[in-house]
């Protein structure tokens, strides 16, 4: 059966998903506020300036007016950058057909707000019930789903239905979709793996070695667990694509613009400028402030996202932070996350 899909948000990662389901035969349009974007994808059927080197299908269109690519869609799927959310869902809430699925491909928690993706559109899209919008995660490079690479991935909601219906609407034999029915601990897990990466990236910078790496991440889905389940996710979602899966990729990944950030910081770039000079997203950048904060709020320990916060946000010296997270006192390795 052939759906009117609306891909709204036009970065790689949108782009990406947009081709995949054009790929299966269904009615693809993009919105995209970059005219450069839009201009591309039509003429040229490539984005150029975020995806390069990737040919899209022919039949998949672009637009910059938001009426024009979500009015007759039955499927919306939502991938702007997460800080950016709230305004581009607000923009196209008018158009949005009644009944339509909207699914969540962004990763992130907001800042000031430090809400989840799905308690922003909770208040940006009131007509749209809650517990029926899915959430997409997993393990999954832009380039590599575009290029049809195998690919594993989590469509998780309150509502098993419709984490089923995009199950069957996106499943391939080359990107596999899981079902979850734990959307809280999926966005943690998509959100937080960002901010474990850019740390990753920093020890590799600095020479440490592939233990360090290997610790590292471990503790870092010890912080993401610990948050999750003070959230309300389920501890066994960070076992999963949305967990563990995304954590290795975005942390080892050659392609991870997380790890890429921790590595210039560990020569001594500034994070701002780095970021200024880049069209791309490192999503962790911004997201390690509102986990912080939001592991403040809710009283629980994430040493690594803290020293990340604080290199990023507050000029900590990169060699300091190292140093106070080597020296911290003994613990239990479940502590936080054992009932």
């Amino acid at each position: 059966m052939t759906r009117a899909v609306a891909v709204v948000g036009f970065g790689a990662w949108g782009t990406a998903l947009a081709s995949h389901v054009a790929r299966l035969g269904h009615s693809v349009r993009g919105w995209a506020r970059e005219a450069d974007v839009v201009l591309s994808v039509n003429t040229k059927h490539e984005n150029t300036p975020l995806l390069p080197g990737i040919a899209l299908p022919t039949a998949l269109t672009a637009t910059s007016d938001p009426a024009l690519a979500v009015r007759g869609a039955d499927v919306v799927l939502l991938v702007p950058p997460s800080k950016h959310l709230r305004s581009v869902a607000g923009l196209i809430e008018p158009y949005l057909e009644k009944g339509a699925r909207i699914v969540v491909a962004s990763k992130g928690i907001e800042e000031g707000s430090l809400q989840l993706m799905s308690e922003v559109l909770a208040e940006a899209l009131p007509r749209v019930k809650p517990e029926e919008i899915v959430f997409l995660s997993g393990p999954s490079f832009a380039k590599e789903v575009a290029t049809g690479l195998p690919t594993d991935v989590v469509a998780a909601s309150k509502d098993p239905a419709a984490a089923s219906e995009i199950q069957r609407l996106f499943h391939t034999p080359m990107f596999r979709v899981y079902t979850s029915k734990d959307p809280i601990g999926v966005q943690i897990g998509g959100a937080v793996k960002n901010v474990v990466a850019i740390a990753a990236g920093a020890c590799e910078g600095l020479g440490l070695g592939l233990n360090a790496r290997a610790a590292l991440i471990g503790r870092g889905l010890a912080e993401i667990t610990r948050l999750g389940v003070a959230m309300g996710g389920d501890p066994l979602t960070f076992l999963g694509m949305a967990g563990v899966g995304d954590l290795i990729l975005t942390c080892t990944g050659a392609l991870s613009r997380n790890h890429e950030l921790g590595l210039k910081v560990a020569e001594g770039v500034d994070p701002k400028e780095f970021l200024a000079g880049r069209r791309s997203v490192a999503e962790g950048y911004w997201t390690s402030a509102a986990t912080y904060a939001l592991a403040q709020k809710r009283g629980v320990d994430m040493p690594i996202t803290e020293q990340v916060y604080h290199v990023l946000h507050q000029g900590r010296p990169l060699l300091e932070a190292l140093k106070m997270l080597v020296t911290r006192d003994f613990k239990d390795e479940l502590v936080g996350i054992r009932p």
